[in-house]
């Protein structure tokens, strides 16, 4: 009970840090990496709705594959993540304000409160879906590496970024993309055993552990 609590209290404050740093980004009218830049993306076509509501649906088919690939465990975590953060990022945007002085203080605060935040969900056992899913999926079947992937999809949504953003937003843009590799990159480390791998790993009796040496 205390190891699910743990977890889930780590996957609360993952959240909210990212959701501070997509909106940070978001209200610069800049770009990121990832599902998120995905779904900046997507709000250009879609300005009525807000960044929680198509973050959310987005990731709506990932999940199948998840729950094929990944598990129910880290299936239901991810769930819980991405509405956490569908409804974080929703009341920050409406009741906190934060336009900076310039861009890329932005870009570079954001980006680091986001990869901070998704090395918590990392240690957490859970992650933030889309492209996070889809690499393990692409890894697990076709052996193609996760890290190839992210940084294929992170390259796409740059070159995507010219077409619906100027030159300079995207150049200010690609701090962030920095900032969260390197953040992710120091600390990416596991700090949870699962519950439902952690049932497998009871220890030996004394008496077993020294008849095995």
């Amino acid at each position: 009970m205390k190891v699910y609590a743990t977890q889930w209290l780590a996957i609360v404050e993952a959240c909210l840090l990212v959701a501070l740093g997509v909106q940070l980004i978001n209200a610069s009218d800049l770009l990121v990496g990832g599902t998120a830049g995905l779904t900046l993306i997507a709000l250009q076509f879609l300005p009525d709705m807000t960044f929680g509501q198509v973050f959310f649906l987005v990731n709506l088919p990932f999940y199948l594959i998840a729950l094929r690939y990944l598990g129910l465990g880290f299936t239901m975590r991810t769930f819980g993540a991405v509405s956490l953060l569908s409804v974080f990022s929703d009341l920050i945007s409406q009741h906190v304000s934060l336009e900076l002085a310039h861009p890329l203080i932005a870009s570079v605060l954001g980006g680091l409160l986001i990869g901070l935040g998704l090395t918590f969900l990392i240690r957490a056992q859970a992650s933030l879906g889309g492209i996070t899913i889809l690499a393990v999926f692409l890894e697990r079947r076709l052996s193609i590496n996760a890290a190839r992937t992210t940084l294929a999809t992170d390259m796409s949504i740059l070159m995507f970024g010219f077409v619906f953003f100027d030159t300079l937003t995207v150049v200010y843009s690609i701090a962030a993309f920095i900032a969260v590799g390197s953040v992710m990159g120091r600390y990416r480390k596991p700090a949870f055993i699962p519950p439902e791998q952690a049932a497998s790993k009871v220890k030996l009796p004394l008496q077993q552990r020294t008849a095995k040496a």
